[in-house]
């Protein structure tokens, strides 16, 4: 045999473990399982970081607003930095949902600090979201770009409660609209269930851990119990590290597809697609020099070395190594095709994965060369290097050269909306504050441009039954 025909040969092997021994990754049957609703609905906080978000919030904030669920829930929302005004357009449209009532969801509106050291921006807008949660039950953790149908809440909990599952997440269905989206977002999907087999992370004897930030729905007490979100602080892919903490201290997750929640953010172009995957793939790979080679030469032999094997033996005449890659191209593609018919696109695009592995593979590199250049994984102005710790040149950083101040770092937040609600001081608050300062003096909100709410104001507010 040559060369060529004992790599297209390993490149086959390779395929067979993955059809059959990779927890079915390629499967898109792991939807919320079949439950029934709870003898007495649990308590729930929807929190949501949002940062310049003021343009997707009018389509987004109102599906939540508007959740049929038959508990006391309460949304806050965590203004975390913005500069476009999306405290304002929150406020507004919690303020007309409000209005037109129909609802059992109330509202808060509050701001979060410059992060203290340690802390990601993100997660520490969630952290002071979870402070102004109280003893919530529940906690559902989703994006700003994130719409949920009606009674996806309701599906959620109804899950969690039936199954005593701790976390329950599922992956959003991302917008598949543009050229460049229909071909690159089923991919997306495909290559993380390849690298969290969902089957794997909802098995609660198997390592595998994994999440969708969009959606996960937290039992309060179980991320508690794994010391909450001051354990992956510096985390910048958040969910992922939520999922390991809560199943590595014994909690059950569950992690599937979604069919009541989708993204709507829009990735028109190459470049925006390409900066989605870039700026935390070379994370996913921990920082690794040596797992990135090991990457680069896997996706090659696995994706690449079956259409080049194909074309390379139809042109040589070499029958044999034909042959092989066909096959095995051949078992690629039926293994993409139930998450080309889950986002509805053309079949025979499933015979463009070679190439859109191609790409993800030239994503992966430049995520390493952007790192090691200090512009590592970025989001809206911030930018963290290997270690979660922020870089320079972000508008955070620029504000303070500006005043020669450093970020401000204040306690957990009032909620300005409903300042009775009980805090919990349990252990996922003492977490929460253990590498903090002490407060510097009262949480009041943080941006001081930002509305103030009166008690007596407040007073007039919707409040919360928890």
């Amino acid at each position: 045999m040559t060369v060529l025909q004992w790599i297209a040969l390993a490149s086959l092997f390779a395929w067979l473990y993955l059809a059959i021994g990779h927890g079915f990754f390629w499967r898109t049957d792991q939807r919320l399982p079949a439950c029934q609703a709870p003898a007495v609905w649990p308590s729930v906080a929807i929190v949501i970081p949002a940062r310049d978000e003021a343009d997707v919030l009018p389509v987004t904030l109102p599906t939540l607003l508007a959740q049929d669920y038959p508990g006391p829930v309460r949304l806050i929302l965590i203004d975390d930095g913005s500069t476009d005004g999306t405290t304002e357009v929150a406020r507004e449209l919690a303020e007309q949902a409000g209005r037109r009532g129909g609802s059992n969801v109330t509202a808060a509106v509050t701001a979060s600090t410059e992060p203290p050291p340690g802390w990601t921006g993100k997660l520490w807008a969630l952290r002071r979201g979870i402070d102004c949660a109280g003893d919530a039950e529940f906690l559902l953790l989703t994006d700003a770009d994130i719409a949920h149908d009606r009674g996806s809440l309701t599906s959620l909990v109804a899950a969690a409660t039936t199954h005593r599952l701790d976390m329950v997440s599922q992956m959003a269905v991302l917008r598949a609209d543009t050229v460049w989206e229909r071909l690159i977002v089923p991919a997306f999907v495909y290559f993380f269930a390849m690298l969290y087999p969902f089957r794997r992370s909802n098995n609660p004897r198997a390592r595998v851990a994994a999440a969708a930030g969009g959606c996960s729905l937290v039992r309060r007490e179980a991320l508690a119990a794994a010391g909450g979100l001051a354990e992956i602080r510096n985390a910048v892919i958040d969910d992922v590290s939520v999922a390991r903490i809560i199943k590595r201290s014994g909690g059950r997750t569950w992690l599937g597809l979604a069919e009541q929640v989708h993204s709507r953010r829009p990735y028109p172009r190459l470049a925006d697609l390409w900066h989605m995957v870039s700026r935390t793939a070379y994370a996913q790979l921990r920082h690794s020099p040596l797992l990135l080679l090991g990457t680069v030469l896997g996706l090659g032999l696995v994706f690449v070395v079956p259409p080049a094997a194909t074309i390379a033996g139809l042109a040589g005449g070499d029958g044999r190594t034909a042959v092989i890659g066909a096959v095995t191209w051949l078992i690629m593609t039926c293994t993409y095709l139930p998450m080309i018919r889950y986002y509805r696109q053309p079949l025979l695009s499933a015979l463009l994965l070679p190439g859109v592995a191609a790409l993800y593979l030239a994503m992966t590199v430049d995520s390493a060369r952007r790192t090691k250049a200090g512009r590592g994984a970025s989001w809206k102005g911030r930018t963290y290097d290997e270690h979660g710790q922020p870089t320079t040149g972000g508008r955070e950083a620029a504000a303070s050269a500006a005043t020669g101040a450093p970020g401000v770092v204040v306690g957990p937040p009032r909620d300005p909306w409903n300042d009775s609600l009980p805090r919990s001081e349990g252990p996922a608050t003492a977490a929460g504050r253990a590498d903090v300062p002490a407060p510097a003096g009262p949480a009041e909100l943080a941006d001081p441009a930002a509305p103030r709410v009166s008690g007596e104001q407040a007073d007039r507010r919707p409040r919360s039954r928890n």
